[in-house]
């Protein structure tokens, strides 16, 4: 078993004892324990509501308020922070209907080029750790640190840590870390404790934590495709994981492959520099 403390960086080897509740360098009760920190290396960085994080940071009278990012022509919310969030405003929703539900919440347009630019400093911060870096928007991306403990001499765990430390400290920002052994795994991770979260799921216990999990959790699987799958009794990944890869390509074609693949958290995509940003317009974390 093995533990890192968030704040201070320490990665120790904790054997079979249990896992300590404070970090015996500096005393943090933020430790992470799991018997495969040392070994895994496919991640996740979500920034925390970045948009309205930013904001929030720039404009420090805004910091106890519940606050909205959005309106314009689109007349919907960008993002929120995450006390609007709690009154159940949520991203793309219409910003009628999220005022009527927070009406006391500020409210400030976009600033795009803002935004853009916290994006590029935290892109450098990435790029210090390593080259295989895979942006999925403006404030996420996936990240291969396969090899660069040689170069670092620290797991990437800790490299992780200390890359959303360092973007707090600096930048005034937070982000979630999902750690695991693929790019599906390691999305879903990163967003299981958030906001300033770190979580992972290693390769023992990828079965038994998907197999009660929504189908909606595979990426491509949205309201259209979960309708289909209803219509076939499938609801859940154990559902998905009871049919035959043939029968499921019968039924769903190229997408049926890929639910076989992902319901058995079989992800063999590589962290790939070229992919394209695929959306700078709504922050939905």
């Amino acid at each position: 078993m093995f533990s890192l403390c968030r704040v201070c960086l320490s990665f120790f080897e904790t054997g079979a004892a249990p896992a300590p509740k404070r970090c015996p360098a500096c005393r943090s009760p933020r430790i992470l324990t799991h018997p495969e920190l040392k070994t895994l290396s496919i991640a996740h960085m979500d920034c925390d509501a970045f948009y309205a994080s930013v904001e929030k940071r720039d404009h420090p009278e805004y910091r106890d308020l519940p606050l909205i990012v959005g309106g314009g022509t689109r007349g919907v919310v960008s993002t929120c922070c995450y006390i609007a969030r709690i009154k159940g405003v949520r991203s793309a929703m219409p910003m009628f209907q999220a005022l009527k539900l927070c009406p006391e919440a500020v409210v400030v347009k976009p600033r795009m080029a803002e935004y853009v630019a916290v994006s590029r400093e935290i892109r450098a911060m990435m790029e210090a750790l390593t080259p295989s870096i895979e942006p999925l928007s403006l404030d996420e991306a996936l990240l291969d640190l396969t090899g660069t403990a040689r170069l670092h001499g620290a797991p990437p765990a800790v490299l992780l840590a200390g890359l959303v430390r360092d973007m707090e400290a600096k930048l005034g920002i937070t982000g979630s870390i999902g750690l695991s052994h693929n790019k599906f795994l390691a999305k879903i991770a990163s967003d299981l404790d958030k906001p300033r979260g770190f979580s992972v799921i290693g390769v023992a216990e990828t079965e038994a934590f998907l197999l009660p999990k929504s189908v909606s959790i595979i990426w491509g699987v949205g309201a259209a495709t979960r309708a289909q799958l209803e219509k076939a009794g499938i609801r859940t990944i154990a559902d998905l994981r009871r049919w035959d890869r043939v029968d499921l390509s019968v039924r769903f074609g190229s997408m049926g492959d890929r639910l076989w693949h992902l319901s058995r958290g079989l992800d063999t995509r590589r962290v790939s520099r070229d992919e394209p940003v695929k959306s700078i317009s709504v922050d939905c974390h």
